[in-house]
């Protein structure tokens, strides 16, 4: 992220405790936000994927605060490095997401704000999880090229509107969205986005994502909360 670029000027470094881990964070928060949007990493990366920061980039254009954050601490993601095993534990990550979900709440700036999750690659399953175990703090979810199906049995648990994006020729990924997509009993759509590898590297297929997230965020985090499921 390039410090002189005015649309990173809201972003300040937090630091987030879980347990005895350290978590680095990058918080942004443009005046009179509506709302928050918490970001889950795939696997292998980190707070400072281009990706996600491009994203959030747009979310915040938007009018939405953003935190993106570290999944892992630092001596957890050298030891990951060798054994790949808390990557892909879910049930750990969300636990992780909670963590960081009720920091943010405990931050009288934050407080008062609409939450939401946007996850990529296994982030997305542990945003899944954790809005499913956590129903009452997260009023939207929104997944990137995701794995929602590693999330399991707790789709049909998600009461949060849910939005799964993925690319048109990341054939497999979306074989595994249509599957998920239809475990969710919430509120939901899945948009495919066209000429879209896994990763969106082609031209204009992440800032298709940007919109998109920007848009379902602001109908939903606005939006009176639904106590019973869509």
């Amino acid at each position: 992220m390039s410090q002189d670029d005015p649309k990173d000027l809201e972003v300040r470094e937090v630091m987030v405790r879980s347990g005895r881990a350290e978590l680095g964070g990058s918080l942004g928060l443009p005046p009179g936000a509506r709302g928050l949007v918490i970001f889950a990493h795939g696997s292998g990366s980190s707070r400072f994927s281009p990706r996600n920061r491009a994203v959030a980039r747009g979310l915040r254009e938007a009018g939405l605060g953003t935190l993106l954050f570290d999944l892992l601490g630092a001596d957890e993601e050298a030891m990951d490095a060798g054994t790949g095993e808390l990557r892909f534990d879910i049930p750990f990550l969300a636990r992780r997401l909670i963590a960081v979900t009720r920091w943010a709440q405990a931050q009288p700036e934050l407080s008062g704000l609409g939450l939401g999750y946007f996850g990529s690659s296994t982030g997305a399953a542990a945003a899944l999880l954790a809005a499913a175990l956590h129903p009452e703090s997260v009023r939207s979810v929104v997944s990137r090229g995701g794995r929602p199906d590693l999330a399991g049995p707790a789709l049909a648990r998600v009461r949060a509107p849910t939005l799964l994006l993925v690319g048109s020729l990341d054939v497999d990924v979306l074989e595994l969205n249509q599957d998920a997509f239809d475990e969710l009993s919430s509120a939901k759509s899945l948009i495919v986005i066209p000429g879209a590898t896994h990763l969106f590297e082609e031209p204009g297929t992440l800032e298709e994502v940007a919109r998109r997230a920007a848009d379902w965020f602001t109908r939903h985090l606005e939006a009176p909360r639904l106590e019973a499921r869509e």
